[in-house]
């Protein structure tokens, strides 16, 4: 992998987000049953970054997909598709010999006994990805660069592009990392554990399940989650139907990594124009949405000091659930939009949350986010309104309906 090109800062100026990673064609079947039993699929996409891209640009960033896909006809509907939300993907590469990855699924929830995936993706052209053959000014090319275990998962090849480009160097964007652990990928190797928590750890911001840090790593509890992840600005475990909790950090002045920029966009830096960091220690709400405690300062191995953690509990929202595919990517996409837009964390973790509840109202991966206005205004409620709240399948568009009322 070559060295950052001399356009990287400029070409930043003009991308909020690059999401790397594989992306899949998925074939969703016309009824609930075993796959044996079903006897139609209708074609959808799906892929935990592209995913990311899509929601963020439909809901008004400038995001950019960076991944690898077949010269085929699936590989032809992945790119159209994720371009036709709006998203950058001049970055992405055509592998003239390995194909694009596929899968199919059942109906039922992703959680559920009765759950079927069947892929077809060992020696896809994503897996293929490696420091040597991604274009690595595209991927510096933002604000934000973010990656997940998935990715990892993949290849040796794509590790080693996932330790280069979470590497502390000058001018890295702030990192998101989302742990996605699919033990399945991982054919049987011990080594996701390890690997997990080293890419999380040299990250800027993550995202992690309590229930795939209590998994891969034998973590229980988001104060324990913490403590084995003290590098990240921010720390979002997510919780389930019991909400999220972000534990969030500013820098002291001191030694630090050469991605301090990224990590005051992390803790919650508002901005001014296309992306300068005014405030590292970032806005802190005064127990609005969420219980707040501030520990003891906290240091790295390599020395760095950090301010003491903000942390804030956010409830999930009752959401009537069609599908449970695709909510985690949604929530981290509401999350970075917030981030991306300097609002506080409660606030971030909302938008999280409803840009969650928008995905698991649809059958697939992907759908419109709620309209930005609406979705402020109920991030803006108090808590017990908060509470009240129940989305069912449908809401979204008739948000949307009632904004173009409002706004003709």
């Amino acid at each position: 992998m070559s060295g950052p090109a001399a356009g990287t800062a400029d070409a930043a100026a003009s991308t909020d987000v690059v999401c790397l990673g594989e992306s899949m064609v998925t074939f969703l079947p016309s009824q609930p049953g075993r796959l044996a039993d079903v006897p139609s699929f209708g074609r959808g996409i799906g892929g935990a970054e592209s995913n990311v891209a899509c929601a963020l640009a439909a809901a008004g960033h400038r995001a950019a997909w960076v991944g690898r896909v077949g010269a085929d006809g699936f590989g032809d509907h992945l790119v159209e598709t994720i371009a036709s939300y709006g998203v950058d993907t001049s970055a992405v590469r055509r592998d003239p010999v390995r194909p694009t990855g596929i899968y199919f699924r059942t109906a039922t929830d992703r959680g559920a006994d009765t759950h079927e995936v069947a892929y077809y993706r060992a020696g896809s052209a994503a897996s293929a990805m490696s420091p040597e053959n991604v274009p690595y000014e595209d991927l510096l090319a933002g604000r934000v660069l973010h990656l997940s275990g998935i990715t990892a998962a993949l290849s040796a090849d794509c590790l080693a592009l996932l330790r280069e480009l979470t590497a502390h160097r000058p001018g890295r964007p702030l990192i998101s990392f989302d742990v996605n652990h699919r033990p399945h990928l991982w054919r049987g190797s011990e080594a996701d554990a390890s690997v997990l928590l080293e890419l999380a750890r040299r990250s800027d911001l993550v995202f992690v399940g309590e229930d795939e840090a209590e998994e891969a790593w034998g973590i229980v509890g988001a104060e324990a989650i913490r403590a084995a992840l003290p590098e990240p600005a921010v720390v979002v475990v997510k919780r389930g139907s019991a909400g999220a909790t972000v534990f969030a950090s500013g820098l002291r002045p001191g030694p630090r990594s050469s991605n301090a920029g990224g990590a005051g966009i992390a803790a919650g830096a508002r901005s001014s124009g296309a992306g300068r960091a005014e405030d590292a220690a970032g806005p802190r709400s005064s127990n609005a949405g969420g219980a707040e405690n501030a520990p003891a300062s906290r240091s790295t191995e390599g020395g760095a000091e950090f301010a003491a953690d903000t942390v804030t509990l956010v409830p999930a929202l009752r959401v009537d659930v069609v599908a449970a595919v695709g909510a985690g990517d949604a929530f981290a996409a509401g999350f970075l939009s917030a981030t991306l837009r300097g609002l506080p964390v409660r606030d971030r973790v909302r938008h999280g949350h409803l840009m969650a509840a928008a995905v698991l109202t649809v059958p697939g991966d992907l759908t419109d986010p709620p309209a930005r206005d609406h979705a402020d205004r109920l991030a803006a409620l108090d808590d017990d309104a908060w509470g009240r709240l129940r989305l069912g399948p449908g809401w979204t568009a008739a948000d949307r309906a009632a904004e173009e009322v409002r706004t003709p």
